[in-house]
């Protein structure tokens, strides 16, 4: 790694492929909603790394993406993993100013560029969040660039320890070594 990442460090379920992309691509363009509980129920078994007063915060989507698809599905993903563990979730805290493109062929440095400033937290929240350990949900983590936006935002409004939980994670050779 070039640059240490702003979260302190990333549970994924799986490693990201042909086969383990199936369950977020359902989920996210198929309207599958039902597989939230099972990705929520795969998270579960990284819960001993956190306090019992973690907060669960799922990635937000703008709310034009939002109203288009119908859901988000890291709050579909997050709900299921509170109802499962009792911790608290909230998808209040963080919010998706900027309408961001679509990341997929994206380089590193051009996502990074586009969510950089994309987020932002409710002062009024931030209170919920000082001295936390924040565990923060999505479904696919690729490059980190949105993972590291989220954190960097919440570290800097007080959370103690941000950890990333996801479905799949892509890895990189050096990753893989």
């Amino acid at each position: 790694m070039k640059e240490r990442p702003e979260h302190d460090g990333v549970r994924s379920v799986a490693a990201y492929d042909d086969k383990s992309s199936l369950l977020p691509m359902r989920l996210k363009y198929g309207a599958r909603l039902g597989l939230a509980e099972l990705i929520g129920q795969h998270m579960v078994r990284f819960l001993h790394e956190v306090p019992a007063d973690a907060l669960i915060v799922p990635v937000p989507l703008h709310r034009w993406r939002l109203w288009s698809r119908g859901y988000n599905q890291s709050v579909l993903i997050g709900r299921a993993l509170s109802k499962q563990s009792g911790l608290d979730m909230t998808s209040d805290i963080l919010t998706r100013k900027n309408a961001t493109p679509p990341l997929r062929s994206m380089s590193v440095k051009k996502r990074r560029t586009i969510v950089n400033r994309a987020f932002w937290i409710s002062p009024k929240m931030v209170g919920s969040i000082a001295g936390k350990t924040i565990i923060l949900v999505d479904d696919v983590y690729t490059t980190g660039s949105t993972a590291n936006a989220c954190a960097k935002l919440l570290k800097k409004s007080g959370a103690a320890k941000v950890l990333v939980f996801c479905w799949a994670r892509v890895l990189t050779d050096y990753d893989k070594a």
